[in-house]
């Protein structure tokens, strides 16, 4: 009876004002992603621009991996008039979503043909503020509840993330067929309206006081000096306070955020043209990617926030990184034999649960590891450490493919996963009390 109540309680947690709003800033922070990568290339395309430019066009991604530079500016300057009345957080989503509305706009307003450069400028502008905007939304939804709540509020952003694709992706490929390309990015523009309405209505979490941790030697109050101050408490005080609070268990936590995903992240890169290969259709694999993708990942991702409330952060993070790579295996299987469309929708939808529990229960692990005084800077470094180590290895996947096949590849890919899962379990081991 008692696990019952227990249970009971854990789903109630859905049901929270701060894990309900999530999922509407969710939908905010995935609304531009993709109208600047794969919907962009395709309205490019569409409009009979070379594939060799399209190709140039996906340099704008790099502009997400500014976000550890971007934080410090996000997490220390006030701006004007806004920070004063909407506060620290509000102030910098409200401008971010707002350029992103903009952009959009003057993106659908262009020709693409007379102003090829002005379109990708847009595109870089857009994807900026989309950058600004992860940033300001992880740092509130960090500061505004405990960490109890973080699995099932990355869970209900992970929900509102996910709708947005589909509207970016699939919607806006209805609005270009029934319409045209600008009636669906005007159309997208004026749907950021989500995340403006939802910015208004919320409140501003409370912030830490921040007492400096690094400055240099001052050798009197001239502006040189001053500057030099503001610089180093905003960019190395973050690292410094990281490291007072973690002593050397810190480096391990860093090792551990660097390969989590790699396993995932890595197998990702070849997944699609491995159900080509295969044989399958693109319209079967559209299909079962988009029914059971989609809803198996929400579904892991609410019970990755489940687990986080019932069990805590570690135990979960551990179950997730098993997961990850014992799923990998399953497309070694799947390999193996021959196309059956039953068999690719239960890799996927195992792949996607997984992916969905581990991606919720990381995030919440991730914001547990930040410190409110320096959320968005911290959290940030997180975020690139995560991703960049994973995209550099996942650059060598076609090698391995082309030079094995796919059954080694999709081994190696799931025992790239065990020094996370050795690390989880040294850190929980560490946790209840070893050395």
């Amino acid at each position: 009876m008692t696990a019952i109540k227990n249970w009971h309680k854990a789903f109630s947690i859905y049901a929270q004002p701060c894990v309900v709003r999530m999922a509407f800033l969710g939908f905010s922070a995935g609304l531009p992603y993709l109208l600047v990568f794969s919907t962009l290339s395709a309205w490019l395309r569409d409009e009979g621009i070379a594939n060799t430019t399209i190709g140039f066009f996906s340099w704008v991604g790099v502009t997400y991996s500014f976000k550890v530079f971007l934080a410090p500016v996000v997490d220390r300057l006030p701006l004007p008039w806004l920070t004063r009345t909407f506060g620290k957080r509000r102030s910098w989503m409200l401008l971010a979503q707002l350029g992103i509305a903009v952009g959009l706009f003057a993106m659908s307003r262009t020709d693409i043909h007379q102003h090829l450069e002005l379109c990708a400028l847009l595109a870089v502008w857009v994807a900026l503020c989309s950058a600004s905007q992860d940033i300001a939304i992880d740092a509130y939804r960090i500061e505004s509840a405990i960490t109890d709540y973080q699995g099932a509020m990355a869970a209900t952003y992970v929900l509102g993330y996910r709708i947005a694709l589909l509207l970016a992706g699939a919607g806006a490929f209805y609005l270009a067929d029934f319409f045209s390309w600008p009636v669906a990015y005007t159309v997208m523009a004026c749907t950021m309206l989500v995340g403006f309405v939802t910015t208004l209505v919320i409140s501003e979490p409370e912030h830490a006081s921040v007492t400096p941790i690094f400055k240099p030697p001052t050798l009197g109050q001239n502006l040189w000096q001053r500057g030099l101050s503001t610089i180093s408490e905003a960019v190395f005080s973050p690292f410094i306070e990281f490291f007072q609070r973690n002593g050397k268990t810190g480096l391990l936590i860093l090792l551990l955020i660097a390969l989590y995903k790699m396993s995932d992240i890595t197998m990702g890169v070849m997944a699609n043209p491995f159900y080509l290969d295969l044989g399958f259709k693109k319209t079967e694999i559209a299909d079962v990617s988009k029914i059971f993708g989609f809803f198996m990942t929400i579904a892991g991702a609410a019970l990755g926030g489940l687990l986080t409330v019932n069990y805590g952060i570690m135990r979960p993070l551990l179950l997730g990184s098993v997961m990850i790579a014992s799923t990998n295996i399953l497309f070694a299987v799947l390999a193996v034999n021959k196309p059956d469309l039953m068999l690719l929708a239960a890799v996927i939808s195992a792949d996607n649960l997984s992916g969905g529990l581990a991606g919720s229960v990381f995030i919440a692990y991730l914001s547990s590891m930040t410190s409110t005084a320096y959320t968005a800077t911290q959290y940030a470094l997180f975020t690139s450490l995560m991703i960049l180590p994973a995209q550099l290895l996942a650059g060598f996947s076609g090698v391995i493919v082309d030079h094995y096949g796919y059954p080694p590849f999709f081994i190696y890919t799931a025992l790239l996963g065990l020094p996370a899962i050795g690390l989880v379990s040294l850190l929980l081991f560490r946790q209840r009390g070893g050395r």
